[in-house]
Parts: structure tokens; C-alpha cells; sequence
């Protein structure tokens, strides 16, 4: 398995908006056409409203990259580059102990 966090900051309200229903496409399309993507949680930041964190995990590293290079995720990373502060942040994860990631 492989898993990556991933933390967004978005410019203004009018943008965390929009980078949510970006997100709830993007959701859709990677529950319906990404079976090597296990989990695709997103989040909202309690008392932080402009920041998001993502928690994925995936099958293996080519199933992430498969996910990278899919068109609907190209498009989510152009569409959502311009609603955000700065870059993302990145962390990616060496699973350890856990409950539920199979």
C-alpha cells in the first residue's frame, strides 16, 4: 500500500467554495473509475476555514500514478491551482499500524 496527506490552503471563502465542489467532482470521478485507489478522504480544518487536508491511499505506487495521470485528476489540479495560497502540501506516508487499510 501506498498514502500521502495532502494539505491545501485556499485564497478567500469564494474559493474554499469552489475548491469543495471542485472536490466533490473530482470525488465522483475517482470513486467511479479508480479501483487501485482505496481511500480518498477529504477534510476540512477545524477553526482553520480555508484549509483542506486530504488523507489517500492506494493500492500500490503505479495505482498512484495511474491516479496522477488520469484526465479528470489533471483537470481538478489545473482547475484548483488558482484557488489556493502557495503550493500543497505534500507528506507521503509508509503505513504502520492500523485499523481498516486493509
Amino acid at each position: 500500500m501506498f498514502a500521502l496527506v495532502v494539505r491545501f490552503d485556499c485564497r478567500d471563502e469564494a474559493a474554499a467554495a469552489e475548491f469543495d465542489e471542485l472536490t466533490t467532482g473530482a470525488v465522483a470521478e475517482i470513486t467511479a473509475k479508480e479501483p487501485g485507489t482505496l481511500v480518498y478522504a477529504t477534510h476540512r480544518v477545524e477553526g482553520e476555514p480555508l484549509a483542506r487536508v486530504f488523507y489517500e491511499a492506494y493500492r500500490d505506487r503505479e495505482a498512484f500514478q495511474a491516479h496522477e495521470d488520469a484526465p479528470h485528476v489533471r483537470e481538478f489540479h489545473a482547475r484548483k491551482n488558482p484557488l489556493l495560497v502557495g503550493e500543497p502540501r505534500v507528506e507521503f506516508l509508509t503505513p504502520a499500524d492500523a485499523k481498516g487499510l486493509g
